[in-house]
This record gives structure tokens, C-alpha cells and sequence, in this order.
């Protein structure tokens, strides 16, 4: 079924698609090393510069007080995990991974990216941008739970860990208060 949409719509999902495109080539034409530390690193930079560049783009379009909170949030607690996992990278990559280790270990991180890419690629479009912000960052959002969790049970450095503690903690909060916001807006329609 075809959506007509505003302007001011279409222009809210062009740049969306355009962002996720982005991250997506971003995840999957990183650079990856013998260290699964600095593997997680170059990953997630992109991922999180497209929560950034998202929420910036909703920003723009968006009057709800609740939702303006939400994306500011998201801009603050991601930029600063940017800047974190930059400080610790060259340290990171000292701990190289076994081979095996390694595989095991990117075949999963790949598989957890390709059902996030699928469902942010696939989130009904409404045209009602707030509802449509929250049904595209709530996969984002347990892409990064999930990629997280995979890597905190690997052997990675010590100064990983907090951060990985960090998008777990703020990404469930985030998934919580985007859950809860569908529900008063009557997302689901």
C-alpha cells in the first residue's frame, strides 16, 4: 500500500533512511582486527552516531515534550559513549582474541546487526513521526542491548567493561520510556 505524506514527512524519512544506510555500511565495512575490545569499538561508533543523527532529525520535527526529552538524551548519553570508547581504543587493541574466538564471536555480533538492520529497515511508516521515531529506535536501542551482552561474556579489556554496562543500563531505560510514550500516543493504531 502506498503512503501519501506530507512534506515535512517525507523529508523525516528520506533522511531516516539515508542515516540507516549510513550505519549500516558504517557496522559492516568496519575495519575489524584481532581484538574483539577494538572490533566492538569500530562497530558501535557508527551504530551510535546514527542514534545521534536520528534523534537529531526527529528534533527537527517534533513538538512533544516527552519525545524532545527522549531524543536530547539519546544525543548526550551516545555522544559521551563516543568519546568514552575513542579514549580506551588504542589501549583496547592490545588485548588481542584466538581466531576462534574471533569467529565465533563476529558470527553472532552479525547476526544480532542483520535482525536490527531488518527491523529498522522494516518499521511501519504511519507518518506520524513521533510514533514512527519510536518504532525505528527501539530496535536500535536492543541492538545495542544485545550486541553489548555478547561482548561483555567474551575476554575483552578491562576498560571496556563499564561502558558496555553504560548502553545496557541507558539503552533499557531508553527502550522503557519509548514503550511507555507508544502507549500514550496510541502507537499501535
Amino acid at each position: 500500500m502506498k503512503h501519501h505524506f506530507s512534506a515535512e514527512v517525507n523529508e523525516y524519512r528520506s533522511t531516516y533512511h539515508t542515516i540507516l544506510d549510513e550505519m549500516i555500511r558504517g557496522m559492516t565495512r568496519a575495519h575489524l582486527t584481532d581484538s574483539i575490545s577494538q572490533n566492538f569499538i569500530r562497530q558501535m561508533i557508527p551504530h551510535h552516531r546514527a542514534a545521534i543523527e536520528m534523534s537529531q532529525n526527529i528534533l527537527r520535527c517534533t513538538d512533544n515534550p516527552e519525545l524532545t526529552k527522549i531524543a536530547e538524551q539519546i544525543v548526550a548519553e551516545q555522544t559521551r559513549s563516543i568519546e568514552n570508547m575513542r579514549q580506551i581504543e588504542c589501549t583496547c587493541a592490545g588485548l588481542r582474541n584466538s581466531r576462534r574466538e574471533l569467529c565465533a564471536y563476529q558470527s553472532r555480533m552479525n547476526r544480532i546487526m542483520r535482525t536490527m538492520f531488518t527491523q529498522m529497515h522494516t518499521a511501519r511508516a504511519t507518518g506520524r513521526v513521533n510514533c514512527d521515531f519510536i518504532r525505528e529506535m527501539i530496535p536500535h536501542h536492543m541492538g545495542a542491548i544485545r550486541m553489548s551482552s555478547l561482548t561483555l561474556k567474551q575476554r575483552i579489556c578491562p576498560e571496556l567493561i563499564p561502558i558496555l554496562q553504560a548502553i545496557i543500563t541507558s539503552q533499557e531505560c531508553g527502550v522503557c520510556q519509548m514503550q511507555a510514550l507508544a502507549r500514550s500516543l496510541r502507537c499501535e493504531r
